[in-house]
């Protein structure tokens, strides 16, 4: 449980602090770091006897032949989670020390509570990674998986809906912690996905609820990462994680670039689109938008996101309300069909669709 690095780490920096030399020695009475580099690797029959009866133990110059290799100083049990793992030592005479080495094992206690807490956190999170990638990679699992989710802590119950999150490089580092921080850890498997993407999944929570809470997640974010979040449809089982799991891939997909948010059923038609790649598809656009340069589709594009509302096409476009008419009847000229007319559109957004 304690490594040779963290015992250096603790040799170093409460030395700096105490001007005195200071042993660290696991259970079995081996010297993992010292100030005194000669005896490192050497067995300290004092630190053994600390562990075997787990009191402190007093070496003078009087009692020295009693414990080989050890030297006169305060030797101190050292526990994590009630638990010994250690022991601390510091050179000189014990009845200078005393008043000291009660906080040099309050100290490192501390010091190695806070290191193996986060090396803790770390496997946890590395265990989230492996869990979610063997959920979306399968429709079946062995019995290993439901261990490792009950260790970790995550839900068996439904819904479970996935979300991809997309940052930027110089955002990615601590963005996971964010997001535990603004979900209840016991609801949510979080992790790195690849390069730039982040998971979540979510497991027990109303689709209402998660809804909300996924749309209030870039204001959350905003003061320093910017993300676009691609949320996939809910399922009933862990079975069906992997089709949540790529529904949130094409949200991402084919979700706008300026919207923040998309949800799978934003994009739902447009994805069986684009599943045909057909020659007749390509050949279906290439005829519907025959003439129309880039800025007539472009028009068109913000005429249907705006629910064809004219006023508000023209102000998104910054264009006058009479310009705008003037385009969309030159588009009907050029092309045969009528923007305002339901079955017509409908034609040209699936053209836009294909093409885009």
């Amino acid at each position: 449980m304690l490594t040779k690095q963290l015992a250096n780490q603790i040799v170093e920096q409460t030395m700096i602090r105490l001007n005195r030399n200071i042993n660290v020695m696991d259970t079995n009475g081996m010297i993992l770091a010292s100030g005194e580099q000669d005896r490192v690797e050497r067995i300290h029959e004092g630190a053994l006897h600390v562990a075997k009866t787990e009191k402190p133990l007093w070496i003078t110059e009087v009692n020295t032949h009693k414990w080989p290799g050890s030297k006169p100083g305060i030797n101190m049990p050292v526990y994590f989670q009630q638990q010994l793992i250690a022991v601390i030592g510091i050179t000189g005479n014990p009845e200078g020390l005393k008043d000291i080495a009660t906080l040099l094992q309050l100290t490192t206690e501390m010091m190695i509570h806070q290191s193996l807490i986060v090396s803790k956190s770390e496997w946890k999170r590395k265990m989230k990674e492996m869990v979610f990638e063997e959920l979306i990679s399968s429709t079946t699992y062995p019995p290993v998986l439901y261990e490792r989710l009950d260790r970790i802590g995550f839900p068996l119950q439904s819904p479970y809906v996935t979300i991809l999150l997309e940052l930027s490089s110089t955002q990615y580092h601590g963005a996971v912690q964010q997001l535990e921080d603004y979900f209840d850890k016991d609801e949510v498997m979080v992790g790195h996905y690849q390069l730039n993407e982040l998971f979540i999944l979510t497991a027990g929570i109303k689709v209402e609820e998660v809804h909300k809470k996924i749309e209030k997640l870039p204001a959350f974010l905003q003061k320093n990462i910017s993300v676009r979040l691609g949320a996939g449809k809910p399922v009933e089982t862990i079975e069906e994680i992997q089709q949540s799991f790529q529904t949130a891939k094409l949200a991402l997909q084919y979700g706008q670039p300026e919207n923040k948010i998309t949800f799978f059923e934003e994009v739902e038609v447009l994805s069986l689109l684009k599943k045909s790649n057909s020659t007749e598809a390509k050949q279906f656009s290439n005829r519907v938008l025959q003439g129309l340069d880039e800025k007539y589709c472009h028009t068109l594009v913000e005429f249907f996101k705006c629910d064809q509302q004219l006023a508000l096409c023209a102000e998104a476009l910054t264009i006058h309300r009479h310009t705008l008419t003037y385009r969309l009847k030159k588009i009907h000229e050029t092309t045969g069909y009528n923007p305002a007319s339901f079955q017509d559109a409908l034609v040209l957004q699936l053209a836009l669709w294909l093409v885009s």
